[in-house]
């Protein structure tokens, strides 16, 4: 057990490849109770203003874009050690990172500097996650030498990470869900900790104590933290890394070796596009389903219903990229959700129709999931064909995506909210400006959908197709 890295190349077992997969859903746990959640949360239950909440939004993932390629350069001038080059990095961010998430979700009792307290620790979490998410996205390229068992491992990876933003969306939806959120109506008292949850007719519903919905969040976070922890110990004693080949370099050296690998730079761009789109659905979707389409008590099972179809999706993605390849798996996975984003703007607001155009909507989630984590291995076989003298950067390849990622969200989460503010969004309001439900509709479809056109003409121009990608792997396997 103890013996951790793996010298030959070996098959890989179910075993292996279900811990390998398991280790991913801690980052789609919170990533998604994150995503979906921490803007409302901000807005509606920390009462913070939204000018403050979108600086702590956007500087928080700025922040955390930047220590991305960072901890990629640090990891890949780690040296290997008796668990491998990855796991120490993985085993010692875990508790300080669980520490950090659960704290993002207490409401300190003073008002004076309660900004400063969600910006300490949300970069505080981001960093930390990236110590856990950066290596561990690379232990792709070390669990297996065989491109067939990384591609089987990662769609492994992906269902469960899909899995991941199920149970936290579950988690987080159905624990907050109960508590149900109150609203002000005009001329209530917004400081006010027990106050009536509004109606959409001419009659309320029990009291709810402000700090009732308090306490279900932090319910729900210490339960993400508790599965954090778990998942990550099943990586470390489950999974064995195969020890690699490193060339030191600078991190200058790093940025220009990645970025100037030609297919690289366009997947990466390209998704930077599809994930754009995908954040500003996730950032935006609990308010418009809260306030535009009238849904307060059902948002938190719409969000369940489109989890749940995504990660019955992935198999049959999955089965698609083998059998018609991947670069026509991007088209015909991200373009799949443009109906279901004109439609549910444009549909009045039915409850039905809502579950139907969300489940059917997931499909195209899933894609979103597997495809980018199923491209990235080939451009680095790619780059080691090309550049046979310039080994182990897989870590830093990765870490550039994933920069790119969290930017994404970053803009995405800023100009949201920067955007709520600016057409007069009322905090726990029971009703919302006819400015703000136009915002809302801005940001999850026409934004969206231009974001996925510029990603996928983006995409015209990424050179591995299929016939290149199988040459690669012949090549690398001669190699060996």
């Amino acid at each position: 057990m103890w013996s951790r890295i793996n010298e030959s190349p070996t098959h890989t077992t179910l075993c292996s490849k279900l811990c390998y997969a398991i280790g991913g859903a801690p980052y789609q746990i919170t990533g998604c109770a994150i995503g979906f959640f921490l803007q409302i949360y901000l807005l509606d239950v920390a009462l913070l203003d939204p000018f403050y909440a979108s600086i702590i939004l956007f500087v928080g993932r700025a922040w955390d874009a930047i220590t991305d390629p960072t901890v990629g350069f640090l990891v890949s001038r780690s040296p290997w050690t008796r668990f491998g080059r990855m796991m120490p990095w993985i085993l010692l961010s875990t508790p300080f990172a669980a520490l950090s998430y659960f704290l993002i979700w207490y409401v300190p009792s003073v008002d004076q500097g309660k900004a400063v307290w969600y910006l300490i620790f949300y970069c505080s979490f981001q960093t930390l996650q990236t110590c856990f998410h950066v290596p561990y996205s690379a232990l792709t390229m070390f669990i297996s030498t065989d491109q067939k068992e990384r591609d089987s491992a990662t769609a492994y990876r992906m269902t469960v990470e899909v899995l991941g933003t199920l149970i936290g969306t579950a988690v987080q939806g159905q624990i907050v869900g109960m508590a149900s959120a109150p609203c002000i109506s005009a001329g209530e008292d917004l400081n006010s900790t027990d106050l009536q949850v509004a109606s959409t007719g001419n009659f309320t519903e029990p009291r709810v104590s402000l700090q009732h919905l308090r306490n279900a969040y932090m319910i729900a976070s210490g339960v993400i933290c508790s599965i954090y922890f778990v998942c990550a110990m099943v990586l470390f004693f489950g999974v064995k890394e195969q020890k690699g080949k490193t060339e030191p370099m600078s991190f200058f050296q790093g940025i220009r070796m990645v970025m100037g690998h030609g297919p690289y730079f366009k997947l990466v761009m390209g998704f930077l596009f599809t994930s754009l789109a995908f954040m500003f659905l996730e950032g935006n979707f609990a308010l418009f389903c809260s306030y535009t389409l009238g849904f307060r008590d059902d948002f938190q099972n719409i969000l369940l219903v489109i989890m749940l179809s995504a990660t019955l999706a992935i198999p049959f993605w999955q089965w698609f990229l083998t059998k018609f390849g991947k670069k026509t798996a991007v088209y015909i996975g991200t373009t799949s959700v443009v109906p279901f984003l004109v439609s549910v703007v444009l549909v009045p607001s039915n409850l039905i129709v809502t579950y139907i155009v969300s489940f059917a909507a997931g499909v195209s989630v899933a894609a979103a999931f597997l495809l980018p984590w199923s491209m990235l291995p080939d451009v680095v076989d790619d780059f080691k064909i090309k550049n046979p003298d310039s080994q182990g950067h897989e870590a830093i390849f990765y870490s550039f995506y994933v920069f790119f990622t969290k930017f994404a969200s970053g803009v995405s989460l800023g100009v949201s909210t920067l955007s709520l503010d600016f057409a007069g969004y009322v905090t726990r309001g029971c009703k919302q400006p006819a400015e703000v439900d136009l915002t809302l509709k801005i940001l999850v479809s026409p934004a969206p959908i231009v974001s996925i056109i510029i990603g996928l003409l983006i995409f015209i121009s990424y050179p591995i197709t299929e016939e290149i990608r199988q040459g690669n792997s012949k090549l690398l396997n001669e190699q060996r």
